[in-house]
């Protein structure tokens, strides 16, 4: 048996590099499908960010031992591989939205059959790629994460805004009541109130002292007298 041919190795390569670097891999089997539908559904796929690309059985086996990959019950019949790949705006495509535009064709054309792919190294069936494809893309799921993030941190915003409004409010509140010093000016009045004498207690005090003065002028005459 002769050297393979260097095309055929240079294929086997290909395939091993997307293989390799695909996010994911979906298997199908396109028998039944014309030249207008393949490119109907390549132009699908790569608005999609994916690649849609034929091989033959027998190299995509050589490929797909090298790297492990236990796919050989879904080598059967035609085969055409999408791979997740780029959009024409340059950003990434992913499984979701490959696993989805492959089920839309399918939809519409059922000699388009899914058997099976690949995702991060695990095997998918046909299945498993139609429930993927029910998912939401990458794309909303990232909008709904970010205005998930973006509620909470709007409510945390009004709340402090909140806070020296509801402050101030308080404040003046306090403020017109009496404020805090209420109970301190009350305080110093009782005091002021305990410390200060009584109109009776200087009556009093002026009675003694009168009285004090009558006493010592009585004894100041009688001694006069003697």
């Amino acid at each position: 048996m002769g050297d393979p041919r260097p095309e055929k190795i240079a294929i086997v390569a290909e395939v091993q590099e997307k293989f390799s670097h695909a996010e994911a891999v979906i298997l199908t089997e396109y028998r039944g499908l014309d030249v207008t539908d393949m490119a109907v559904l390549r132009t699908a796929m790569k608005q999609a960010g994916g690649e849609y690309k034929v091989y033959k059985n027998t190299l995509v086996r050589v490929a797909a031992k090298e790297l492990n990959l236990e796919i050989e019950e879904l080598l059967v019949g035609p085969t055409a591989i999408a791979f997740t790949g780029t959009r024409p705006d340059g950003s990434s495509g992913d499984p979701v939205s490959i696993a989805k535009a492959l089920t839309n064709f399918a939809k519409d054309h059922e000699d388009l059959i899914i058997k099976g792919g690949i995702l991060d190294g695990a095997l998918l069936s046909t299945d498993e790629i139609t429930a993927l494809s029910k998912i939401a893309p990458r794309e909303e799921l990232l909008a709904r994460l970010a205005g998930g993030i973006a509620a909470p941190l709007r409510e945390f915003a009004s709340l402090l805004n909140a806070i020296p409004q509801n402050f101030a409010y308080a404040l003046s509140a306090l403020i017109e009541a009496g404020g805090a010093g209420t109970e301190t000016d009350e305080a110093a009045e009782a005091v002021s109130d305990d410390e200060a004498p009584s109109d009776e207690a200087d009556e009093a005090d002026s009675d003694e002292e009168s009285a004090e003065n009558n006493k010592i002028d009585g004894d100041a005459n009688e001694n006069e007298e003697s």
